[in-house]
């Protein structure tokens, strides 16, 4: 059974309480998002780099919330998992943009924890920044702000430099799966969102998970993260023998705890 439940939006119901949607902040490019009614403040997912809303940290926190009875939303960068748009053409202003997007068209006016991953806890931060009073906590895990500028540019081979230049992407391999393309869009776009190079305006309370083994994103990242922050509130918490997912079962225990800890 579907239902439009706001302008611009289309949607079908699907388990109680749950409703899975689309909506467009551009023509023709569908950004997939799930929204589960209850009380605030929202716990608003971010995902990480060529990751999607589905992934095992973002259903953990999807099944809490169901428990508790508590607000959530999720959804998909354009270019990424359900939603429509070419992963190459997007980068973090556009995704920052689509995060923004939605957030305004399901929760106008709420108080939202915002939850980001990876290249989401950088877009949690640009949105944080922006949202000011609305954003209750920050929850990120791995955070990698600045990742165009500190782990890729700082890293390209001459064979990567010649084919950005010459092709505008390369392919970068992963250990998650198939090769990802690296665009010269985004690292160009990246360095209009750097945050570490001043203090980041955010005043509200802000918990960070990181692993020490993380082979993606260094934890010393986190450290510099939370000398720039300007809110006094900041804990840190490493996990010696952490990846960069923190996926196992101890490290999603510690994320629900941490998010109960976040709500009160």
């Amino acid at each position: 059974m579907g239902r439009s439940i706001m302008a611009g939006a289309l949607s079908r119901i699907c388990l109680a309480g749950e409703i899975d949607v689309k909506t467009y902040r551009v023509p023709d490019v569908a950004l997939e998002y799930e929204w589960l009614e209850g009380h605030g403040p929202v716990v608003v997912f971010c995902p990480g780099f060529a990751s999607d809303m589905g992934g095992t940290k973002a259903m953990r926190l999807w099944a809490q919330a169901k428990a508790r009875g508590q607000a959530m939303l999720r959804f998909d960068y354009s270019g990424h998992g359900a939603s429509g748009g070419s992963f190459t053409e997007g980068c973090i202003g556009d995704w920052t943009a689509d995060a923004t997007h939605v957030i305004e068209t399901v929760v106008p006016g709420r108080e939202i924890l915002l939850v980001g991953s990876s290249m989401g806890g950088w877009i949690a931060l640009l949105l944080a920044r922006a949202l000011g009073t609305r954003v209750t906590a920050l929850l990120l895990i791995a955070p990698a702000p600045d990742f165009t500028e500190l782990l890729m540019k700082s890293g390209l081979s001459p064979a990567e430099h010649e084919a950005l230049a010459r092709d505008g992407l390369f392919l970068a391999p992963s250990q998650y799966g198939a090769p990802t393309p690296i665009t010269a869009k985004l690292l160009t776009d990246g360095a209009d969102h750097l945050l570490l190079n001043a203090p980041i305006p955010i005043a509200c309370p802000v918990h960070i998970l990181h692993g020490m083994q993380d082979p993606d994103v260094p934890w010393e990242l986190s450290l510099r993260l939370a000398e720039r922050l300007e809110t006094p509130d900041v804990r840190l918490i490493f996990v010696k023998d952490g990846d960069h997912r923190l996926s196992r079962e101890a490290d999603l225990r510690l994320l629900e705890q941490t998010v109960s800890a976040l709500l009160g």
